[in-house]
């Protein structure tokens, strides 16, 4: 099958799987060209599939020589449709990790469900006895909790809607936009959601079956960003499931005797959701920009191989006055801010194409599902249906 990217609005509904295995590849290369460092050796990763999850078990993998067990929700392709870009990127993750020496397997199904839980616990137990970190990398729009509700989450503000610019990526103009404030029963299930309860359900579960090793390290991924977008994260919906994830933090290491928790804060990178987001393109399409020229950019595995690198694998895990972990700082580089806020002030559209670079953007969509990746032929015929060697189907 000759697969072709069709985006429909800001969804892409299909993945290449020769462009997610080069990907992949490019990401285990440049973690190979990094110092590696003394970790963990046991390390499950619940949401490893696509972004800051997949490029953390490839990190931790070369970086620390891990075994890996990971967690996904994806789709194998079928005669006629594509697997999800998830899938791909797993069957090929495996396949290079086996190849490298590593012992790589994943299960795919739902993390928030009790019955994942014990599979993975069966698993650990099983081939390791132990695990010694636990990644937590889940960004789903839904969540289905053990009282058998789902509740879904939504990315608005808290009080008073939100006026700003924004970019349409469909006419490449920029446009006025508004974001409205979430009611109470949305913000309680955003936080249901996008909150710390799952997080902590699965470290409960692990070390109530004794498969988490003494001094074990666990950490969650967030966003803080400028104050420019305060009133959609920071302060919206979403932020108040962040300080809920933050608190959880701090639960888990009250509660779980040898378990060291800790909330990483990365950088603003390019997803499917973050298209739709109204004010979002239009500033990291100027984020990109500047940080490039000031050759501050990084992808998914960058931060995480420092995160890795220079946080989690050093003798006391730096962190800031309120415990979290910050590898948005050159994001925040206040020169980059400072950059930002002045463009921010005199973006038009006569100089968009000048004070952004809506094409990195895009490109960065595009490579999430395999596209647009240096040395894959898109004029050739593919096979869909790719395998994952630990998943049965």
């Amino acid at each position: 099958m000759i697969v072709q990217p069709k985006v429909k609005g800001f969804m892409c509904t299909t993945a290449h799987p020769e462009g997610c295995r080069a990907a992949v590849r490019q990401q285990i290369d440049y973690i190979k060209s990094m110092p590696k460092a003394e970790g963990p050796k046991k390390v499950l990763v619940i949401g490893s599939s696509m972004g800051y999850g997949l490029a953390s078990r490839i990190a931790v993998t070369y970086t620390c020589d891990a075994d890996t067990i990971g967690i996904i929700f994806d789709k194998p392709g079928k005669e006629k449709r594509t697997g999800s870009a998830g899938w791909y990127n797993t069957a090929a993750f495996e396949e290079f990790a086996s190849a490298d020496g590593y012992y790589a397997k994943t299960i795919n199904g739902d993390a928030y469900s009790q019955e994942i839980k014990d599979q993975t616990i069966e698993m650990i137990r099983r081939d390791w006895g132990k695990a010694d970190m636990v990644i937590y990398s889940i960004a789903a729009p839904r969540r289905k909790a053990p009282d058998g509700v789902t509740y879904r989450s939504v990315l608005k503000t808290v009080g008073e809607p939100y006026h700003n610019q924004t970019v349409n990526l469909m006419t490449n103009q920029i446009e006025d936009a508004v974001i409205e404030p979430a009611n109470e029963q949305e913000i309680h299930d955003t936080i249901k959601v996008m909150g710390g309860e799952d997080w902590k359900l699965w470290i409960q579960a692990l070390q109530e079956a004794d498969v988490l090793a003494d001094g074990a390290k666990t950490v969650a991924y967030s966003y803080i960003g400028p104050e420019l977008t305060y009133p959609i994260y920071y302060n919206g919906s979403i932020g108040q499931a962040k300080q809920h994830l933050y608190r959880t933090a701090e639960e888990i290491r009250t509660e779980f005797s040898g378990v060291e928790a800790y909330v990483s804060v990365n950088k603003a990178v390019v997803t499917q959701s973050s298209a739709a987001i109204p004010i979002v393109p239009l500033y990291i399409s100027i984020l990109f920009r500047i940080m490039q020229e000031k050759g501050l950019h990084e992808d998914c595995i960058e931060q995480m191989y420092r995160l890795i690198h220079d946080r989690l694998c050093v003798q006391n895990v730096p962190v800031d006055e309120q415990g979290l972990i910050r590898v948005d700082d050159y994001e925040m580089n206040p020169e980059v801010q400072q950059e930002i806020a002045d463009v921010w002030e005199k973006i038009t559209n006569d100089n968009l194409t000048e004070l952004a670079d809506l094409d990195a953007f895009w490109n960065g969509f595009y490579e999430i599902f395999g596209f647009h990746i240096d040395g894959v032929d898109y004029d050739a015929d593919v096979n869909i249906q790719v395998p994952i060697a630990s998943v049965q189907v």
